[in-house]
């Protein structure tokens, strides 16, 4: 091209030589040196789904319909306060800065998460000054409560003078999802289906619109399981509810506008945009093998709880705007935001906002919602879209030869699936190859504490057992918060935390990167590196490890310095007093020479992080 100014009018991209898949494969091979592409540049789900670096345009693709064009999903905000009056200043308040719907989460209940709304709360004290119209949207999540708390609400429309048809209300009855979460015996379906059906008929005959009962994913996503686990349970316990509807004697084309779907969005951005868009195209998929025309179901989303932390609660912040993008790109029609201290505690005014505002911000000033379906056509997207639609329909097809949702849960199909993947996850998150920002990487020990109106009531959960019929409810940080607990422990009774004396060897450019390393390892467990700038000699180390008073000791610097100086350098250590003996990084050949000098344990990049620090505490008694 010439100097020219070209506008970008004129440019007809003819002036680009067109780039084929096997240039751009022949340049990456010349930079992983012939390593196997693969295992280099593509990686798995836990699904087994391979997710390659780059894809090409999908152009046959067709648009996955949900949320209107342009039309903003809905914002809903979190009213989980156990006092009434209290709940209700909270949903005024957000009303009145920019929210369109309420979540009204009851205690006990899938998402309550250690609070929430008693199930005889006066409803109108809660809504006191709420108009109940069509303006403001109300989610009840009252799980096995929801017939009491449906028949409470309805006689709060109608003492307000709106119109049961006027009042926008998803009712939650989800019996499935209290029994697969249920600590003690649930009632069984067969026993409460009828039921269920005869409460919704009776709701939609005083004219309310619904949806009326909900297919939840939490309960999967909750457990640690994957994506087409947590598609597949929802397409399962929604035909299971259009069934009952069904047999009541409802048309279908009827029964299926009274259900509606809630799936959990997470850090992972594509899988997420690709889950709910994944939903959408299965469900289409039910409904013509039920004869029906599809139709646009109505899905919520909430941030996933597994993905929060009790530590550096503020990347909290980053983890639930990256699942909203997702979630909104995916099409759902209404998202409530986990304000960034819920693990913590009741969140405050401060935590709320944030949460309101992630959502405002996003819809408003980036304009998230403007597009339908923006991720059609993209190869990925579209790519990982099919796969989890094949991968959740094949568990969805194993689920109803069991006889349906309930039999898979009685017989424990679902918890057994689920739990294989949780195991999976947690092996991940215990060797760093799944990072949670803030707690398994890049700790920071000496983190100021953060406000909640009150504490969590919720111990850390512990390792479900393999015969376990519920699907519990874990966060994936809870056992490196179990760790920095004991620290922070061991600090209020000693005035100091656990510590590790880093003996670095070599020059600054010779041990800087491991022992950076190390101080990342260990204070992820809340085991404080004493860090330095190196010794002028090994007695001045041996000195200056005394004077520590730490009682282990981690060797730091590159491989030709271990070479020469490692081994008698553990020697010396261990004489001192060292009662344990790290080196950071592979040992190589030399593992029989240093082990024989006194060096106990190799950390590097791959190696179990959660065994190896509680390991550590148990030498330091931090426990």
């Amino acid at each position: 091209m010439s100097d020219t100014v070209v506008r970008a009018s004129e440019l007809t991209f003819a002036e680009f030589p067109p780039a084929s898949r096997e240039q751009w494969l022949a340049l990456v091979s010349s930079v992983i040196k012939g390593a196997p592409f693969e295992e280099r540049l593509a990686s798995k789900s836990y699904d087994g789904i391979v997710i390659a670096p780059l894809y090409e345009r999908d152009s046959g693709a067709r648009t996955v319909f949900g949320r209107r064009a342009g039309a903003p999903w809905r914002v809903v905000q979190r009213i989980d306060f156990p006092d009434p009056a209290a709940a209700n200043a909270q949903a005024r308040h957000d009303l009145e800065n920019g929210v369109t719907g309420l979540a009204l989460v009851f205690a006990g209940t899938i998402g309550a998460y250690g609070f929430g709304l008693g199930a005889n709360a006066p409803l109108a004290r809660l809504l006191d000054g709420i108009a109940l119209g069509a303006s403001v949207a109300i989610d009840l999540q009252a799980g096995p409560n929801a017939a009491h708390v449906a028949r409470q609400l309805a006689d709060a429309v109608e003492r307000s003078g709106v119109s049961p048809a006027a009042a926008d209300i998803s009712f939650g009855f989800d019996p499935l999802g209290h029994i697969a979460t249920a600590a003690h015996s649930a009632p069984s379906w067969r026993d409460d289906r009828p039921g269920f059906a005869a409460r919704i008929n009776e709701l939609a005959m005083q004219g309310y619109q619904g949806p009326f009962a909900v297919a939840d994913g939490r309960v999967v996503h909750n457990a640690g399981g994957s994506e087409a686990q947590e598609l597949a349970y929802v397409l399962a316990a929604a035909l299971a509810y259009l069934r009952a509807l069904e047999a009541s004697g409802l048309a279908l084309r009827d029964a299926r506008r009274m259900i509606c779907f809630r799936l959990a969005a997470d850090a992972d951005q594509f899988l997420t945009t690709a889950k709910f868009r994944a939903l959408r195209k299965l469900w289409a998929r039910v409904e013509e093998a039920c004869g029906l025309t599809p139709a646009p179901a109505f899905i919520a989303a909430e941030t996933a709880w597994r993905m929060m932390t009790r530590r550096d609660p503020f990347v909290n912040m980053l983890r639930a705007t990256v699942a909203v993008v997702a979630a909104g790109l995916g099409g759902a029609d209404s998202i409530a935001v986990l304000p960034h201290t819920a693990a913590l505690g009741l969140p405050d005014g401060f935590a709320r906002r944030i949460a309101r505002n992630t959502q405002l911000i996003l819809l408003e000033e980036s304009n998230l919602a403007k597009v339908a379906d923006p991720a059609a056509g993209a190869g990925g997207l579209e790519s990982l879209t099919h796969e989890l639609c094949v991968a959740a329909w094949s568990l969805f097809q194993e689920i109803e030869r069991t006889g349906g949702a309930a039999a898979a849960l009685e017989q424990g199909l679902i918890q057994a699936k689920v739990a294989a993947v949780r195991a999976e996850r947690e092996k991940a998150i215990a060797r760093r190859k799944d990072a949670l920002t803030g707690t398994t990487e890049f700790p920071d020990i000496a983190e100021a504490s953060v406000e909640v109106l009150a504490p969590s009531p919720l111990a850390a959960s512990p390792s479900p057992q393999g015969g376990e019929r519920r699907l519990p409810c874990l966060r994936l940080a809870e056992p490196f918060e179990a760790l920095r607990d004991a620290s922070d422990r061991v600090l209020e009774r000693t005035g100091a935390r656990p510590k590790i004396f880093l003996a670095n060897l070599g020059t600054l450019a010779e041990f800087t990167a491991r022992a950076s390393y190390a101080k990342n390892f260990f204070e992820t467990g809340g085991i404080a590196a004493l860090t330095n700038d190196g010794f002028a000699s090994r007695e001045e180390m041996l000195s200056s490890f005394k004077a520590s008073g730490a009682r282990i000791a981690c060797l730091c610097a590159s491989d030709a310095v271990y070479a020469t100086e490692a081994a008698a350098v553990a020697s010396a250590l261990r004489e001192a007093g060292a009662q344990h003996i790290y080196l950071a990084g592979r040992p190589g050949e030399l593992e029989p020479t240093l082990r024989a000098a006194g060096v106990d344990t190799f950390i590097h990049l791959g190696c179990d992080l959660l065994a190896t620090l509680t390991a550590a505490h148990e030498v330091l008694n931090a426990y």
